[in-house]
């Protein structure tokens, strides 16, 4: 950890969700599956001296929830939290889905 910064851990879920989204294009076009991987990878790893450079995810900040935050990476959309000086990566989101159906889904499962 960088001095002053913030650490990122990656959920569990996020990481599937990642492994989701680079397995599923890389069906079709590898080099393009490695370049989004190290796009997403990059963005979240920028955290660690910027935890709050992302926005407050307008859908849940409609629903008064201001503790999830978001780096978009067209288009997709990390989504994470901060806690101290710790950035938690909850999932990696397709920015054409609704993402409060998602989230419900998620939520219900558990």
């Amino acid at each position: 950890m960088a001095e002053g910064g913030c650490e990122v851990f990656w959920s569990h879920t996020a990481q599937e969700d990642l492994k989701e989204i680079i397995e599923y294009i890389a069906t079709e076009d590898l080099p393009a599956a490695f370049r989004i991987l190290e796009q997403i990878r990059a963005k979240a790893g920028d955290l660690v001296s910027l935890p709050e450079r992302g926005r407050l995810v307008p859908e849940l900040k409609d629903q008064g929830i201001g503790l999830y935050r978001e780096l978009v990476v067209p288009p997709w959309r990390i989504l994470y939290r901060i806690t101290g000086r710790k950035v938690h990566v909850l999932a990696v989101i397709d920015s054409r889905r609704n993402v409060e159906d998602i989230l419900l889904l998620r939520l219900l499962r558990e």
